[in-house]
């Protein structure tokens, strides 16, 4: 079967086992997936839809400390996902801070110490599609609110087939489409990791900050 014909969770797992030389089928049990249109792409337990590619990516975003990505095409959608994830994680650590004050409020060592006061670092590089998005009449109220989100973005000229995320040390790859995120690949292997991180790389060292620094 061609990649033209498969699905796009499997389209996403030929494309990560070529890029670390491997036989996709021996992915499969170092790799989770998702679908649009899974049986698993449902309302869960809690009546949310995390288990989504979309809403599995934003929950994956939204509780990593650091994050890199590059994002080729950015639909309503996911930035309306992304944006509550980003939120709500900043309310998180702006509220563990505020306890770990009033916990030792006499030393001043401790939330350097818990970490509970640490900035996220979250840097995204738009590509492709996405790029646009930080230009035009547009383009300023974009870069605003990513900045308010805590967000570093960067415009890259280029492209990419797929979106590259590493959020903390765990590699997520997403197929994007028209109709926005069609399948989603994560997994904490090392060799994955490694190509990941390499990705966003190549990337960042390609594409000028428009927000943040």
């Amino acid at each position: 079967m061609s990649d033209d014909d498969a699905s796009p969770a499997a389209v996403l797992r030929s494309l990560v086992a070529r890029a670390v030389d491997a036989d996709p089928a021996s992915l499969d049990g170092r790799i989770e997936r998702i679908e649009r249109g899974d049986e698993s792409d449902a309302e869960d337990a809690a009546g949310t839809d995390a288990l989504t590619p979309a809403g599995r990516l934003a929950e994956l975003v939204g509780e990593a400390d650091s994050v890199v990505a590059v994002v080729p095409r950015f639909d309503a959608d996911l930035a309306g996902r992304l944006n509550e994830a980003l939120a709500a994680a900043g309310s998180d650590a702006a509220a563990g801070g505020d306890a770990a004050a009033g916990d030792d409020e006499d030393d001043g060592e401790s939330d350097a110490v818990s970490g509970s006061n640490a900035p996220r670092a979250v840097r995204v590089v738009f590509t492709g599609s996405a790029s646009d998005r930080l230009a035009g009449a547009t383009g300023a109220v974009v870069r605003r609110a990513l900045a308010d989100r805590g967000v570093d973005a960067y415009r890259h000229g280029g492209a990419s087939p797929v979106a590259v995320a590493l959020a903390d040390d765990r590699a997520v790859v997403g197929r994007i489409g028209g109709d926005g995120v069609a399948a989603l690949l994560w997994t904490d292997d090392p060799a994955v990791r490694e190509w990941a991180a390499a990705t966003c790389r190549r990337y960042l060292d390609d594409a000028e900050q428009v927000t943040g620094g």
